[in-house]
């Protein structure tokens, strides 16, 4: 059951909840039958069998792409999604939902905005734990105008750094 919820979570970006599209309705062509998956994807899938036909076609193809996703792992990084699994059990509701609202924030961002805010994000996981605690301790105490400027002076900078 828990690798189950484990493909749900991995079909869902880790944390984004799928949401069935508001527009044209769907083609035959868009559906993805139980019969048109590999044979682990089914097994994998199984508990989803007898109601496969009533998923929104969106859930269908996120569930699919996660069996996909869990076949693809070592085991080790099946053991690393376990564990990443088990923090994200772990989390108050309050700050999952957070989390996916946030997810679903950065979602909505143009990919180059979404690139630049994973290199930064790898710049900051290089940092040691002792500045990185630093510098979440100082931004905490910013009000939220405070914090919008240090964020438009560092894409300034990053800009003029790219600009070299």
């Amino acid at each position: 059951m828990r690798t189950l919820i484990l493909i749900g979570l991995l079909a869902l970006g880790g944390v984004a909840q799928a949401v069935e599209p508001t527009g044209p309705a769907t083609t035959e062509q868009d559906e993805l039958s139980w019969s048109s998956l590999s044979p682990q994807q089914q097994s994998l899938l199984q508990p989803f069998e007898s109601r496969w036909v009533e998923l929104p076609s969106q859930r269908r193809r996120a569930l699919a792409r996660g069996a996909e996703r869990w076949l693809a792992m070592d085991p080790e990084q099946r053991s690393a999604a376990r564990e990443r699994f088990g923090r994200w059990q772990a989390l108050p509701e309050q700050r999952r939902e957070l989390i996916r609202e946030r997810w679903n924030q950065f979602q909505q961002l143009s990919p180059e905005e979404q690139q630049r805010i994973r290199a930064d994000f790898r710049e900051y996981r290089q940092l040691s734990a002792e500045r990185r605690a630093v510098l979440r301790r100082l931004w905490q105490q910013k009000s939220v105008a405070e914090r919008q400027q240090v964020l438009r002076e560092l894409r300034e900078r990053r800009q003029q750094r790219l600009r070299q």
